[in-house]
């Protein structure tokens, strides 16, 4: 289950989404997700669901590939469906159903069903739309235009550079260190070791084998990339070059044009109708 995670993993592709600006796509991620939280309504949400619904599909990247970016939040989304449903009361609530539980009676009204549903979605968009950012922009265009958004400040001494590059590698070692994890797993599993079953304390104690070797793993990593980042003469400095020059072009404009089509559209459908939360 651990080497099914996709987590800042990159799928080569020459889609639409892959050949635009990082910096646009940087950008247009974040106000969508801004945007996102500005939902009061199923309407304004339910356009922002199609509209990511659209970028996946004009992604081309496989749908099973986008339904195991959701696996890691999965427990997230449940725990907070969960307690939405059950814990959403008031005067104004309206009860669908009554479930004695021991002492208590647990309450689910359409209230708390209608909120549930809401943040799963919101969830799901935000995760959808983040991984297609990583499925589409490879680690280096990323740190580029990472680096290019915050040149301004540059000029109050705040290393870009540096900090660029420190979140695009650990962005990028995100897949090594699952996949690592899974080897070391599949290893200690091999020798005997139960990882799977028992009380949580046993998996706690089960799991110090594959933790310990891993974060030696991880070590011997970090310093091989310092030894060939040093050899290659790597400073974090402004004057360095970049092979690829990013170039705004007319459909990264356009894709900026059509997300703010999109926030109006999402102002209007939460003046005009009710509000969920």
């Amino acid at each position: 289950m651990i080497k099914e995670i996709t987590i800042g993993q990159y799928y080569a592709g020459s889609s639409p989404l892959h050949r635009m600006d990082a910096r646009m796509k940087l950008l247009l991620t974040l106000a969508f997700m801004v945007v996102i939280f500005l939902c009061k309504n199923f309407f304004s949400l339910g356009l922002l669901a199609a509209c990511a619904a659209v970028l996946a599909l004009l992604s081309r990247v496989p749908g099973g590939m986008l339904l195991r970016s959701f696996r890691p939040i999965l427990m997230l989304v449940v725990f907070t469906s969960v307690l939405n449903l059950l814990y959403t009361n008031g005067a104004d609530t309206h009860p669908l159903l009554e479930l004695p539980v021991w002492r208590w009676t647990l309450v689910i009204t359409r209230e708390g069903l209608f909120i549930a549903v809401f943040t799963t979605v919101r969830i799901l968009c935000l995760i959808l739309v983040s991984s297609l950012l990583t499925y589409t922009t490879t680690p280096s265009m990323l740190t580029t235009g990472l680096e290019r958004l915050l040149s301004p400040l540059a000029r109050l001494r705040v290393p870009v550079s540096v900090f660029a590059m420190m979140m695009t590698l650990a962005l990028r070692f995100v897949p090594t260190l699952i996949e690592e994890t899974d080897r070391i797993m599949s290893a200690q599993k091999s020798r005997g070791s139960n990882l799977e079953t028992g009380s949580l304390l046993k998996r706690i104690k089960a799991f110090v084998p594959v933790l310990v070797p891993l974060f030696v793993s991880a070590f011997r990593r970090a310093a091989e990339l310092a030894y060939a980042m040093e050899s290659r003469c790597y400073t974090g400095s402004g004057t360095r070059t970049s092979l690829k020059q990013l170039r705004l072009r007319l459909p990264d404009y356009l894709a900026a044009f059509c997300l703010l089509l999109v926030m109006a559209g999402v102002v209007a459908l939460n003046r005009f109708f009710t509000a969920v939360i």
